[in-house]
């Protein structure tokens, strides 16, 4: 570990790996519960049970309020509320995989508006090139619904914003402001959850231990390590390198939910990969060079 703490680069990028490992395996187990429970009880309640376990595992009872820079928490929280819900109104409509690859466009627009050097702008149309033959078009097993589309897109906008947001000092630790941006996402989508009804049998002990794996899966756990990573990483490095999400929901689709990929599609899953690690690799070289 002291190995690592010496190369932050590297340790983000493996945090960065955990993170979303985590985060898209539990969209198969939100994609089930999507059929049992409403969509914002299920956004609601993951951010709620996310912040309370942080609270307690953080002691947020012993941060300084008058130090918390509140504009950059509630713009962060803003942000996981619009990408918990819209993400999950869009994968009710359309597959795991591919609703990641169009969200994706949030943090690849950030990569690109950052993108500087002639080997940023390769990895980045690879990319690219990735996420446009993960889209199934005329030999896709299922068509795609147009609202489910514009709601990954919303999610990706949002996700820009979280990645901007993640890198804004807060006044606390990163660990902190997760927490305290989880509890104001919750405020943002309870009241819509509540209007709409919230099921009794959420609460049910064989029902309610799902959500607390999702809240870990989904929220507290990626989150924190994503956090985490934003410190160490640009905003050029970390956008190219959540390209990796489509790939890794695409396989948590096909091997959780039996979601079919076309041959062009587990191409693409290779050529983002590529890009991932290329990114990583020039990066961390230009980085070498400076010292």
């Amino acid at each position: 570990m002291s190995h690592l703490n010496n190369r932050p680069h590297l340790l983000a990028l493996i945090l960065l790996l955990i993170a979303m490992s985590s985060m898209q395996s539990s969209g198969a187990l939100a994609k089930i519960l999507i059929h049992q429970f409403p969509i914002m009880t299920i956004s609601a309640l993951r951010l709620l049970l996310g912040s309370l376990i942080l609270a307690v595992i953080f002691k947020i009872w012993q941060i300084n309020i008058q130090h918390i820079r509140w504009k950059a928490i509630i713009s962060y929280g803003l942000a996981l509320a619009g990408m918990n819900a819209l993400f999950y109104l869009s994968i009710e409509r359309i597959p795991l995989g591919i609703a990641v690859a169009f969200e994706f466009i949030g943090p690849l627009s950030v990569a690109l508006f950052h993108a500087r050097q002639k080997y940023d702008f390769i990895w980045v149309s690879l990319a690219i090139l990735g996420l446009v033959l993960l889209f199934p078009f005329d030999q896709a097993s299922q068509s795609l619904d147009p609202i489910g589309l514009a709601f990954a897109l919303g999610a990706g906008a949002c996700w820009a914003l979280y990645i901007i947001a993640g890198q804004r000092p807060s006044g606390v630790s990163g660990n902190h402001t997760v927490c305290l941006g989880m509890f104001v996402g919750m405020l943002c989508l309870m009241p819509i959850a509540l209007f709409l009804g919230m099921p009794a049998q959420v609460f049910e002990p064989s029902n309610f231990v799902y959500f607390i794996a999702l809240a870990v899966l989904a929220s507290a756990l990626p989150f924190s390590l994503e956090m985490m990573a934003l410190r160490n990483l640009s905003a050029l490095s970390f956008g190219t390198l959540m390209s990796l999400e489509p790939a890794i929901a695409a396989l948590s689709g096909f091997v959780f939910l039996g979601e079919q990929l076309l041959w062009t599609q587990w191409f693409a899953l290779a050529v983002i990969i590529s890009a991932s690690m290329g990114c990583t690799f020039t990066t961390q070289q230009a980085k070498q060079q400076k010292k």
